[in-house]
């Protein structure tokens, strides 16, 4: 069994170095959620010293929330704006030498998407339209998957090991006890019951986690110690 471990990084929390060791794909903020020319640089420079794949990770254009307030922008606009975000990172990556290999929205917007086809659909056809090439990161039984593949795109299903999970198989409101997995311990063993649940290609850690490094450490310990590969999605 093998499964790909990333993470949301180049969002300007400091210890995206300390974390690239342990992952093998990095989702990196395009400009509007987070980051900036220069974080995206560094970022890429990041994955390709330590051979992780690349991808974007377009959100909403929300600084001030972080991405992660929910917005009623139209499938047309939608689409524009993740297309946008994947050519900035996509210019800034050839120049470093580096191939996007995959996206992941973030935050509302990956959210919103795992239930709105349309909204979905949107950001299969921006993926589409910069390269069929690109994987389509989604969470695993959602609109977002779905909408990947009716358009011909390689989509990878994801699991959260440091998030909890209502009853429907969506992501607990970050407002409710319980929804912020908060020990690297207790992180690694949902991890081990997400991959045994099956149906997963990726698990996600996210970087502005306050234990991210250590997360990403323990976790990838504990998934090999139980005979599980850590190898980045081709």
């Amino acid at each position: 069994m093998k499964i790909d471990l990333n993470c949301d990084l180049g969002e300007g929390i400091g210890n995206d170095q300390a974390i690239m060791p342990y992952i093998t794909s990095a989702n990196i903020a395009c400009g509007f959620h987070a980051g900036d020319e220069q974080t995206m640089r560094e970022t890429l420079r990041l994955t390709k010293r330590f051979g992780v794949n690349a991808g974007a990770h377009p959100g909403w254009k929300d600084r001030e929330n972080f991405g992660r307030k929910e917005m009623d922008i139209s499938p047309a606009e939608t689409e524009r704006l993740v297309f946008e975000q994947i050519q900035t990172l996509a210019a800034i990556a050839k120049e470093e030498g580096v191939m996007l290999t995959h996206v992941k929205p973030h935050g509302a917007l990956y959210n919103q998407s795992a239930k709105d086809f349309q909204l979905a659909s949107a950001i299969a056809r921006a993926v589409k339209t910069s390269s069929v090439d690109l994987i389509l990161v989604g969470l695993a039984g959602s609109r977002l998957i779905e909408a990947g593949r009716a358009v011909g795109l390689r989509a990878a299903a994801e699991g959260f090991p440091d998030r909890g999970y209502n009853a429907d198989g969506s992501l607990m409101s970050r407002l409710l006890p319980g929804a912020i997995i908060e020990s690297p311990e207790e992180v690694a063993r949902h991890a081990v019951e997400l991959i045994r649940k099956g149906g997963m290609d990726t698990l996600c850690l996210h970087g502005d986690h306050p234990n991210a490094a250590a997360n990403a450490k323990v976790l990838r310990d504990v998934l090999e110690k139980n005979g599980v590969a850590i190898a980045a999605i081709t």
